[in-house]
């Protein structure tokens, strides 16, 4: 006994750490919407992106090269990253910037807590996915369609005539592209994981600054103030570059679901810290339609209740009752 009890302190205190950076990451991310709408006014959102994507690309290149690695020379490595960068950070960020012009920060980070629902929709869609279907995912993903419904369907009404209802679209298309990343991303496993993020960082910043400079002309633009500067700054080092490196530990320390189970706590601080900082008020319909979001990504991600040892605590319940067995 007392060895299971040293064991279960040991793998405690091994995963404190990791609980720690999870949460971290989430106020890392949660906080980039806060960022995005204090330079949105100012900096318009192809110029943000491409400042943003390539200064963390700089970022975790210098990275990659400290840790000893090198950049891979096949074409078709470069064509995925390519996609992967497209898909992980130039789309999905100015989607999310360009829509947080026209709604609350906080509503947007929201918003962008349903990736996990997207890949269950997308899991559906094969044969393999079928047969792993629970009645409570498919009961989550209905959770959170109706949230979203709850959240826009108020604000469309009430925003006809305003850009308001293509941002929250956007910001929802955003959180598709974040759900078909991973997706694409498989096929990066025989590579280090800080060298797919540089090199798909690479890619995004290869993509936004030419269409940043067709699109809006970032030299003909008047000066942003310092705050705006700042907040792109941020965005760049702590909210990408940074957060890239946590994430990919995270993947390897949690796993990927547990790693995604903060979404919904990037969405609690994306709304705290708009109502914090920037003032932001919300309306019961959005407050309930956040609370669907919430609970349908729970549903979609939380894994079955384990007991202490790794045995499912109905497992272990029927272990106490004489003569039953535990399900295998």
């Amino acid at each position: 006994m007392s060895t299971q009890a040293s064991q279960a302190r040991s793998g405690q205190t091994s995963l404190a750490p990791e609980i720690g950076l999870l949460l971290l990451l989430s106020l890392i991310w949660g906080s980039s919407f806060t960022l995005i709408k204090l330079a949105i006014p100012t900096i318009p959102p192809f110029t943000m992106v491409a400042v943003r994507v390539t200064i963390a690309a700089m970022l975790l290149l210098l990275v990659a090269v400290a840790q000893g690695h090198f950049l891979p020379r096949q074409r078709s490595i470069w064509a995925a990253f390519l996609v992967q960068g497209l898909l992980q950070s130039a789309l999905p960020f100015t989607l999310i910037s360009w829509g947080e012009a026209h709604i609350a920060s906080g509503l947007a980070g929201v918003l962008n807590a349903t990736p996990p629902m997207f890949v269950l929709v997308i899991t559906m869609l094969t044969t393999r996915g079928r047969r792993t279907l629970s009645g409570r995912k498919i009961m989550g993903v209905g959770l959170g369609l109706a949230g979203v419904t709850a959240t826009m369907g108020v604000d469309a009404f009430s925003g006809i005539g305003t850009a308001a209802p293509l941002a929250q679209a956007a910001v929802l298309g955003a959180s598709l592209c974040y759900a078909l990343a991973p997706i694409w991303g498989q096929r990066f496993s025989h590579l280090p994981a800080i060298v797919t993020a540089a090199g798909a960082m690479l890619c995004a910043g290869m993509l936004m600054l030419p269409a940043a400079a067709m699109v809006e002309r970032p030299w003909t633009l008047a000066p942003p103030p310092a705050q705006a500067v700042t907040a792109v700054v941020a965005l760049a080092v702590v909210c990408t570059a940074l957060a890239m490196v946590i994430y990919f530990r995270l993947i390897r320390t949690l796993g990927p679901l547990g790693t995604t189970s903060g979404s919904y706590l990037r969405a609690g601080f994306a709304v705290a810290l708009g109502m914090a900082f920037l003032g932001e008020r919300l309306t019961w319909s959005s407050l309930a339609g956040m609370a669907l979001i919430v609970a349908g990504v729970i549903a979609v991600t939380a894994p079955r209740p384990v007991g202490m040892f790794g045995r499912p605590i109905k497992d272990r319940l029927a272990a106490l009752v004489p003569g039953s067995k535990p399900r295998r």
